[in-house]
């Protein structure tokens, strides 16, 4: 490695891959594992091609096939303007140095980062307008490789790490099954939705890691694998937003028909988590380089966070309910046992967005670059624990008391049914009760 003052190593090497562009060429002659292709007038100061982690003997090779500028000023175009970079950093962060590329050691490993700079558009005072400029369009083909794989550094481990994570999660929806089966009258149909976000979640991380095999292996995805994972994904997310909402809002437990506040909730969450899941999908498609990329981040983390915020509306709704039918209703014992019920629930909602979202992402930039798979780990983990204690919390039990107000309930309905009596006798009126739950048989005799 080549330590050189910033803006001579940034001047040198950029130079040289400006000059000897054309001589790479043949270093790439397979088909590209990664193309980028700029064609509508780019003006960015730099362009992140892409970050890759290297251990000892990765290689990685570029070829530029064009390079052109629209507007005709190419008199003051040299390499020291117009050029390549790579910076190399421990982490996620900010690079520290410049360097020639050449991973031949231990210590020359790590994570690096590709650029291109287009400094004649760097504005030379606050007064510069866009025809000051100098718009480009490139097409660039990039190959990078590990000794034994074309993933990065730190997403080699991934492709076992789903498959782990997706029989756990296969298991715990296997014995959620088989508490319902065995508490079958206690069960009400968001137990059986609840049943099917496990399973989602394991084909969703199969896909996944079978995706991640292809492309360690030959540079590339397959297509149908990988819209399989996609309509997976989707289904995943959209499956644990409701799941949480409807479980916030009370639905089957405590009210068997939604509020017309509640429908808004889900009006918002649902449309929000397809657009969040199709800014993913874009996201994965597209080349890191592209200016697509940035604004489908962005809205990717926006939407998300607005879901996460959302689902929290009807868990806040049902507390404050509680808390004002307790002193009212006559059943504040029952009411007490679910409030605390609800608070727990709210708590666990909170912590879950607030590691998944915020800790494991800074637990990804603080880890060198061979340990980024942690960042999965910890949010599949993360994952597996609140649907375990999801299922635990709301587990079909006649003891439940996220479940007494609704025994409750049929029991007040039951005594206020009129019986009627005749000349003849005692008659008897027999009711048969449909409700979202387990359908129940009663009589009841004047």
């Amino acid at each position: 490695i080549s330590s050189l003052g910033s803006q001579g190593a940034g001047k040198a090497f950029m130079g040289q891959f400006y000059d000897n562009s054309n001589a790479s060429q043949h270093l790439n002659a397979r088909a590209p594992l990664n193309r980028l292709v700029l064609s509508q007038d780019d003006i960015r100061q730099r362009v992140h091609l892409n970050t890759f982690g290297f251990y000892k003997d990765g290689y990685t090779s570029m070829s530029m096939n064009s390079l052109s500028f629209t507007n005709g000023k190419t008199d003051n175009i040299d390499s020291s303007t117009i050029g390549f970079s790579l910076d190399r950093a421990s982490n996620n962060g900010f690079s520290t140095y410049l360097f020639y590329f050449n991973v031949t050691t231990d210590e020359q490993q790590g994570l690096y980062n590709f650029y291109f700079y287009n400094c004649y558009s760097i504005p030379i005072n606050q007064d510069s307008s866009l025809s000051d400029m100098l718009p480009f369009s490139i097409d660039i083909n990039i190959e990078e490789k590990n000794p034994e794989s074309f993933l990065s550094a730190g997403e080699i481990p991934l492709p076992k790490l789903y498959i782990c994570m997706s029989m756990f999660f296969f298991l715990i929806g296997t014995l959620w099954v088989y508490v319902l089966r065995t508490h079958s009258s206690d069960v009400y149909k968001i137990h059986w939705l609840m049943a099917s976000l496990p399973f989602t979640k394991s084909l969703s991380l199969i896909f996944h890691a079978i995706d991640y095999y292809y492309i360690s292996n030959q540079g590339f995805p397959i297509e149908g694998w990988a819209v399989v994972y996609y309509i997976t994904h989707l289904l995943k997310g959209a499956l644990l937003f409701i799941t949480i909402a409807l479980i916030g809002t009370g639905w089957a437990f405590v009210k068997h028909i939604l509020s017309d506040k509640d429908k808004k909730i889900f009006m918002i969450v649902i449309p929000l988590q397809v657009l969040a899941n199709v800014a993913y999908i874009i996201i994965e498609s597209t080349e890191e380089g592209s200016s697509e990329y940035g604004l489908w981040m962005e809205i990717l983390f926006l939407v998300d966070l607005l879901c996460c915020g959302a689902i929290l509306f009807p868990v806040v709704w049902s507390i404050r309910h509680l808390q004002e039918s307790s002193a009212t209703d006559g059943k504040a014992a029952i009411n007490l046992a679910q409030l605390k019920l609800f608070r727990h629930y709210y708590v666990m909602i909170v912590c879950y967005i607030y590691f998944t979202r915020i800790i494991a992402s800074l637990i990804k930039v603080i880890v060198p670059f061979q340990w980024k798979w942690l960042y999965q780990l910890l949010d599949e983990l993360a994952t597996l624990t609140f649907f375990f204690l999801t299922g635990h919390k709301f587990r079909p039990a006649s003891y439940n008391p996220y479940l007494l107000l609704s025994v409750e309930d049929e029991d007040m309905e039951m005594d206020n049914v009129v019986t009627t009596s005749t000349a003849m006798g005692e008659g008897v009126k027999k009711v048969k009760k449909l409700s979202n739950g387990p359908s129940e048989e009663r009589e009841s005799m004047a």
